[in-house]
């Protein structure tokens, strides 16, 4: 990434202009940034999208926020009327401003953002590695003004995504048996996530004994060091496999290790995005055992419900954000928080601005 100037447009009916206070890299940045984003895929592009900071405008005809208000930016800003949004599905909308908004642009089908006259698109309709964001009023959640905006950030991508698997998604009961495969970020909040539900064994894999040292802060009652048969490692914690697993990696061969490691009746949640044109092969016979595999799109969240919980239960002493941030780095240093993330040595990197 280039750190350069950008001009960028007032905010238009409907929209608002947010001076970004904090923004973690995540793992969807790094695959825009390598060129395997299904949703950035076009320079110029502005990345980031795990963010949170202050209003500094609002657009004609905006009534939930006002300037000088904290607030939380969603992944997503449900329209609230189309056949998704009616039925309770937020996270389905197909409203015309959020499939816009998923290849970066706003709802009349054009961007704020111009760099040397080109128009440049921000990541998810965000681009939060930016001391500014344009954003529909329906993604910004306001938040109280005393409250971290440099832990909120995470809230948007990373804690939404992994507790709301389990809470949203899984719907994980107390007492219930938990696999999580991938302890990153992501990871992390589905363990936690186990822990709000009340599951009672949470195991947690991944290759990097650090991360699994994480784990166990977060909640983790087991933790493996996933270089060896997967399933039958859980197999010696819990005899016949996991009530529920979770992959975060995305990898394929994960995903069926992960599914592997359930029992019967057992539910396997897709967390990670799985890379496009690879196919999964699952034994039939083990789905036919009431097994379910099954997705999530950013934990399945109501950003307007979801985000306040999150934020209350962190307030509350209930949710770790501060295990979660690794370090805080300025903008202009943000190709090196770029490499600490790829080289898995951080939960979270969180830039920071003045």
């Amino acid at each position: 990434m280039d750190l350069t100037e950008i001009r960028i447009q007032p905010p238009r009916g409907g929209e608002v202009l947010v001076r970004i206070a904090a923004s973690g890299v995540c793992g969807s940045d790094l695959k825009a940034l390598d060129g395997h984003s299904p949703v950035a895929r076009q320079p110029p592009l502005v990345l980031g999208h795990e963010s949170a900071g202050v209003v500094a405008e609002v657009g004609p005809g905006v009534t939930s926020v006002r300037p000088g208000d904290h607030v939380i930016i969603a992944m997503n800003g449900p329209c609230g009327r189309c056949r998704n949004c009616s039925r309770g599905r937020v996270h389905l909308c197909s409203g015309r401003a959020r499939l816009n908004a998923i290849t970066g642009l706003m709802g009349d089908g054009t961007t704020r953002l111009t760099v040397d006259g080109v128009p440049a698109r921000p990541m998810i309709g965000i681009g939060s590695f930016a001391e500014y964001a344009v954003v529909g009023e329906a993604a910004c959640v306001k938040v109280r003004a005393e409250a971290p905006l440099d832990l909120l950030a995470l809230t948007a991508c990373a804690v939404v995504t992994g507790v709301g698997a389990v809470l949203n998604t899984a719907r994980v009961e107390a007492g219930a048996s938990v696999l999580v495969v991938g302890c990153g970020g992501v990871g992390l909040n589905v363990v936690q996530g186990s822990v709000l539900a009340g599951a009672t064994t949470i195991i947690a894999a991944d290759v990097v004994p650090a991360k699994l040292t994480l784990a166990e802060e977060f909640g983790a009652t087991h933790t493996i060091l996933a270089t060896e048969d997967l399933p039958a490692q859980v197999g010696e914690i819990v005899r016949g496999g996991t009530d529920y697993a979770f992959d975060v990696t995305g990898d394929i061969a994960a995903i069926a290790q992960a599914f592997a490691a359930t029992q019967p009746g057992g539910t396997t949640v897709m967390v990670g995005s799985p890379p496009a044109g690879r196919p999964l092969s699952i034994p039939p016979q083990a789905l036919f055992a009431s097994r379910r595999l099954m997705g999530t799109q950013g934990g399945d969240a109501v950003p307007r419900r979801d985000l306040p919980l999150l934020a209350d239960l962190h307030r509350r002493g209930r949710l770790n954000l501060e295990s979660l941030v690794s370090e805080r780095v300025p903008l202009d240093k943000i190709n090196d928080a770029v490499d600490h993330v790829r080289s898995g040595a951080v939960a979270r990197s969180v830039i920071v601005f003045d």
